[in-house]
């Protein structure tokens, strides 16, 4: 409720006659409002003063420098009581939106900081969707709205909304001019990434992650971040040639020592089998949607890891029964499948998609791998990525050397 000095103060300014008058007693008792008001007063007395600024009696070409000194009072208050004053506002504005749409646009973005500053991320993207951007009141550029949208989208993911999330990140991708600002293009990749991620798109999220981890401009904590968070998409993904292409790419770049992904890297792309322990270890820097349960009751991260361990099992083995490599990728008998059913349907589905190369015997109940991806396959690559690693050797110390003796480096050049 209103304190009886406000109520009396606004209904003398009300009854003023002279319109300039007015302007400076609004701006007067705006100014008095804020500054001697308690906190608990002060949201009834503020909207108390919209509801008379914004009232039929004052037009609004008299309105709006009202509103523009009331914007700049509302940004110093707390985030509490901008929240109640700032949905007030917006409330009281809708019927004149079309013609104070520029002081509605500053209001939601103070709506937005303020639900942000409390971590109510849904109700800040809500805020900042209702600014109007295509309208001849108000023109706003590609960029200014690549910015909205961008933070919109971020404001989505942190709630875990992909969906909503996803529907502004395809405006962007329909704006017929490309982002030209770095910073822009920056965030675009990495909510991209974000999206495909818990879309469980994950091969695609590693790309898009990669790709962050390359880009110029980027701190280099966040580059390491951005590459972690490259490595465990690739591990999460479906075993095949094409998460053995990302593996390699990921394995060959020389940060990937630096992070606390690179022993499983290190194991998935050199096709060595991974034991629980390094499992649950991994496990522990997986985000909550990387290790929900799937429809068949485990993880995202227990099927990576069982095709994993079949794809290493077809290195090692030319043939093995069902219930041994049931043994090997510690599946357990569950209803009416044994272990080593579990892991013929296992299989059987690689095979059949042509992410493993092999056949299955059911009535011996022995599955057959092609000799061509037996051991030998591995120690070519094993041989290739030691070859690789002595010519980078090699290339770093003739780089020092003609960094350090430049004139001896031109001399061998001429000869």
């Amino acid at each position: 409720m209103p304190s009886q000095k406000i109520t009396s103060a606004l209904a003398e300014i009300e009854s003023s006659a002279n319109a300039q008058n007015k302007l400076q007693l609004y701006n007067n008792i705006l100014s008095e409002t804020v500054s001697t008001t308690p906190e608990p007063q002060l949201t009834d007395d503020l909207n108390y003063y919209l509801d008379s600024v914004l009232s039929e009696d004052l037009s609004i070409v008299a309105a709006r420098p009202i509103l523009d000194s009331f914007i700049t009072s509302l940004r110093t208050l707390t985030p509490e009581t901008q929240i109640q004053v700032g949905q007030h506002a917006i409330n009281l504005l809708q019927s004149r939106s079309t013609s104070v749409e520029e002081q509605d646009a500053q209001i939601r973005e103070i709506l937005a900081d303020a639900f942000e500053a409390e971590e109510e991320y849904a109700a800040a993207a809500k805020a900042l969707q209702g600014i109007h951007i295509d309208s001849s009141q108000r023109l706003v550029s590609d960029s200014a709205k690549v910015r909205l949208w961008i933070r919109i989208v971020r404001l989505y993911l942190e709630e875990d909304d992909t969906t909503s999330a996803e529907q502004f990140l395809n405006r962007i991708k329909n704006l017929p001019s490309k982002i030209e600002d770095h910073e822009l293009k920056l965030h675009f990749k990495l909510s991209q990434a974000r999206i495909q991620d818990a879309r469980r798109r994950f091969l695609d999220a590693s790309q898009e992650y990669f790709g962050v981890s390359l880009a110029p401009g980027v701190d280099e904590s966040d580059r390491l971040q951005a590459l972690a968070a490259a490595i465990r998409c690739a591990v999460l993904a479906p075993a095949g040639p094409q998460r053995s292409r990302t593996l390699a790419t990921l394995y060959k770049d020389d940060r990937a020592t630096s992070v606390e992904e690179y022993g499983i890297l290190e194991k998935m792309f050199l096709d060595r089998l991974l034991t629980p322990e390094e499992v649950s270890a991994f496990s522990q820097r997986l985000a909550p949607h990387q290790l929900a349960l799937t429809a068949d009751g485990t993880t995202v991260l227990d099927k990576a890891v069982v095709e994993h361990n079949l794809v290493a099992a077809s290195k090692l083995y030319e043939n093995i029964t069902t219930d041994a490599l049931g043994a090997i990728l510690g599946l357990k008998a569950s209803g009416d499948l044994t272990a080593g059913e579990k892991a013929e349907a296992y299989a059987a589905r690689m095979v059949e998609q042509g992410r493993l190369s092999g056949s299955i015997d059911q009535i011996d109940e022995i599955i057959y791998f092609e000799s061509s991806t037996t051991a030998t396959g591995r120690h070519i690559r094993q041989w290739d990525a030691g070859v690789q690693g002595l010519a980078e050797g090699v290339e770093r110390v003739a780089t020092n050397i003609a960094e350090k003796y430049p004139e001896f480096a031109t001399a061998q050049v001429a000869q």
